[in-house]
This record gives C-alpha cells, structure tokens and sequence, in this order.
C-alpha cells in the first residue's frame, strides 16, 4: 500500500505550527488520565447489562472484557514505548500495517472519542434534570456548558486540563469507594440472581454474549492513555507504568461494583437504572438516605471526568490524523499555548449538535463501542505483526506473554464487534457508514497528499528503509 501512496512536501514551519507541549504529564496523571477516561461507565451503563444476560451473564462477560482490556494493555504499553507518538493506535498500525491500515485504525478511535463526549453531555444532562438542578426541563444548555467549559480548559494548556482532570476524578473515586463500603453489611448473595428466578444464566449464552456491549463500559477507553505520548515527560518508562496502573484500578473497581451494588440492591432493581448506584442505595436501605444524594451528586463529577478526559482524546487523535495529511491540514494547527485549538472545537461543535438533536445516549454510545471494537482488533494485529515483522525494534516494555497475550485480545475483540449487531443492528450500521465514508475520502484524495514530515509517516520510512538496506 504504502506504494500507492503520495507525499507533498511542506516547509519548516508546517510543523512549527503543529507542536505539542513536552513534559507536562509523568506517570501519574497518566494514570489518572487512564481511570478518567473510563469512570464514567462506574457509574452507569454497566447495568444493562444484567437485563440482557442476568448476573450471571454480565460476570462472564466483564471477565471476558477485563482479560480483554488486560491484555490488550499490556500490548499498547510495549506500542507506545517503542513507538511514542501522538497518534497512538494509528501511529502503531501505520507502522505495521500501512496507511490504508493505519488510517482506518485511526478512524475508529476517532469515532470512539468524538461520539463519546456527546452521548456523555446527554447521560450529564440527564443527570442534571433528574437533581432538579436550575430548573431545567431541556438539557441543550447543559451540554453547551459542558463542551464550552471544558473545551476551554484544553485551549488554556495540557497541563492545567490533566491537573484539573486528576482533581475531578479523585473526587469520583472517593464516591465509588464511599459506595462499596456502604453495600457490602447489605451485600446478600440471593440478590445477585433475583433476575431469571435465581437461575445463573437466565438467557443463556446468547444473554451473556450480548452483555459484552455493557461490560465493556467498566473499561472502555483506557486505550486512550498513548495518546499523550508526545505531552510525556519520558514515555518510554512512563506510558507503560501509567496505562498498567490505571487498568489495575479500573478492575477493582469493576468487580467491586459487580458485586456489591447488586449484591446490596437486587439485579432487578438495576437492571434498567439510569442512575444505578444511588438507586442501589435506596434499595439496600429502604429509601433516601446521606450516602445516596452524595453518590448521586458525585456520580456527576464521575460523568465529567470522562467528558473532560475524552474531549483531550479525540484532539491528539484528529491532530495526528491531521498533521499527517489523512485529513485536511488545517485541523491540527496548534496556538501560542501548543494546544490544537480546530482540533479541540470542531468535534466538540458536532458533539453538541449530535447530543442536542438525538439525545439519545444510548445510541451514541454504543456507536462509540463499535468504534472502539473495530481499532482493538486492529491494534492487537498491529502488535502481533509487528512482532514477527520487526523481532529487533527497540522495546523499552516487552508485553508479558508476547504474541500469545495480544493473539487473546484479539480473539476477544473481534468477538465484541460480533457481540454490537446482537445489542444494537442501527448504531453498528452507522458505525460501519463513517468508516465507509473515511475510507473513500482517503482512498480518492488524501492518499495523495501526506505528509511525509509527520513523526508517524518518518517511523513507517525508517522501517521502510531498513528493511530495504537489510
């Protein structure tokens, strides 16, 4: 493929208008970064997954998902360390599979991450309504503040937004950790089951392949850590501590929550929650209690956390994209602060625009999943071929198990693409349109006009040109 391609050449100040902060963010906020990501989906969204396979389902599904996200980690940390570039997923299928591969890797995650923040700006508003919070009885102001607010801080400065996001999720964890302790004298192992009559698996195998979808929200969008790598201050020793470090978190979190929120409160009674964990509560207890208003007023900064963390996400990733070539130019330009300021607003002003016309979180949400799916098979093919390809490329972290422990991930995420036609047929079709649509426009305009200057495409040469000379 990479034959079938064209380069423009740019001068020297294409990329001078195209530079990131270095060394705002080390391990830590890294790994803050990586909880932040995902917290949101503590707080609800898991849940719905007790309606379609029972407790008994959504356990072997989070299992599954966990040992998923586990692995493909511990892959993505041996990626980003060799290869530390804003692009992530796309940079490393680039480098393994070519542009064609890399772009629509990089389509995927861009679906995941600019989709994402809107279905997330409904959940909010939803939120906001139900506190009875100013009022209001249409949410549209409510995401146009979050996305106005929080695109704001990201224009500001890396390192003001990672710090601020830190804060805002150290909040939420502190609620989901007041939350476990205040289930588990309510936890009863009965109430696990009370949805199918007591029985395991109430909708058998099938229940439980389609709650994969749901188990998926205890984890998804870890992935999105690498995308930092050029704001680092050393990723080859920090990418792999921060993304292993919050997927240790995330799945403590996962099983707690499995357990005892159910456990307290009867699958039944939250199999169909918007706001589960404070309904929980209630019925554990018997009514309103102080623990349930601070879960449900705290589970909103739980939701802003990953709004906030997501919106920083698509950015890196549209800027790679971008400076690139494989989308126009002009969305990567980055201002005085070396923040991508186009590259911040115009997918937050579709993300309004879509929140506000469909608001229907659901959908997007699981559009998003799709998306996210789709570049996970990707990039575990990516690590794999890379592997065999390149045995003698610098690896700072080598992935615990190699092939094998990446080969898993990809087995398992291939079957969460199978698992979004069972649970939505119209989210997975979208999905599948704008991948479509993508690759047209590359296949007909921007294989034509890369960029050769970018760190990604310079990677790809090298390699190139090595295996060439070996």
């Amino acid at each position: 493929m990479a034959k079938h391609v064209e380069y423009e050449k740019v001068g020297d100040e294409y990329l001078e208008h195209r530079q990131l902060k270095r060394g705002a963010a080390g391990w830590v906020l890294l790994a803050g970064l990586g909880v932040s990501y995902v917290i949101s989906g503590d707080f609800a969204g898991w849940n719905f997954g007790l309606a379609e396979g029972g407790w008994g389902g959504l356990l072997i599904a989070t299992v599954l998902m966990g040992a998923m996200y586990t692995c493909m980690v511990f892959g993505l940390a041996e990626l980003a360390a060799a290869l530390p570039v804003a692009g992530a997923g796309y940079g490393f299928a680039r480098r393994a599979l070519g542009p064609l591969g890399g772009f629509a890797t990089g389509v995927a995650i861009l679906i995941e991450y600019a989709i994402a923040p809107a279905a997330i700006a409904v959940f909010i508003g939803g939120y906001v309504e139900t506190l009875g919070l100013f009022g209001l009885t249409n949410s549209w102001p409510v995401y146009l503040v979050c996305f106005l607010i929080f695109i704001g801080v990201h224009l500001y400065g890396v390192g003001e937004a990672l710090r601020l996001m830190f804060v805002i999720t150290g909040v939420a964890v502190v609620a989901l950790l007041a939350f476990i302790i205040g289930m588990i004298p309510k936890f009863d192992a009965d109430k696990l089951f009370d949805v199918g009559g007591g029985s395991f698996l109430p909708f058998g195998v099938t229940g439980a392949l389609g709650a994969l979808v749901f188990a998926i929200w205890f984890f998804l969008a870890v992935e999105g850590v690498p995308l930092a790598a050029e704001e680092a201050r050393d990723p080859k020793r920090d990418m792999p501590r921060g993304i292993i470090g919050a997927m240790l978190a995330l799945l403590l979190f996962a099983g707690a929550i499995l357990v005892f929120a159910p456990g307290g409160a009867g699958s039944e009674a939250l199999k169909a929650s918007n706001n589960p964990l404070p309904d929980a509560v209630r019925a554990a207890y018997g009514g309103d209690n102080l623990l349930a208003q601070v879960v449900n007023y705290v589970g909103l900064a739980g939701l802003v956390a990953s709004f906030f963390s997501i919106i920083f996400a698509y950015s890196r990733q549209l800027f790679a994209l971008s400076r690139a070539g494989y989308l126009p130019r002009w969305l990567s330009r980055t201002g005085k602060r070396k923040t991508p300021y186009l590259a911040l607003i115009v997918p937050g002003a579709i993300g309004f625009v879509l929140a506000s016309v469909t608001r229907n979180g659901a959908l997007l949400i699981n559009i998003a999943v799709f998306g996210a799916a789709l570049s996970y098979v990707l990039m575990m093919l990516s690590h794999i071929v890379l592997r065999v390809r390149e045995p003698n490329l610098e690896r700072p972290y080598r992935t615990p198990g190699g092939i094998v422990t990446t080969g898993v991930a990809l087995v398992l995420a291939v079957a969460a693409v199978v698992a979004t036609f069972f649970v939505d047929e119209l989210a997975a079709g979208i999905t599948a349109g704008i991948v479509v649509v993508a690759l047209a426009y590359f296949w007909f305009y921007s294989r034509h006009h890369l960029v050769a200057a970018a760190p990604e495409e310079e990677f790809a040469a090298i390699a190139q040109a090595e295996k060439e000379l070996g």
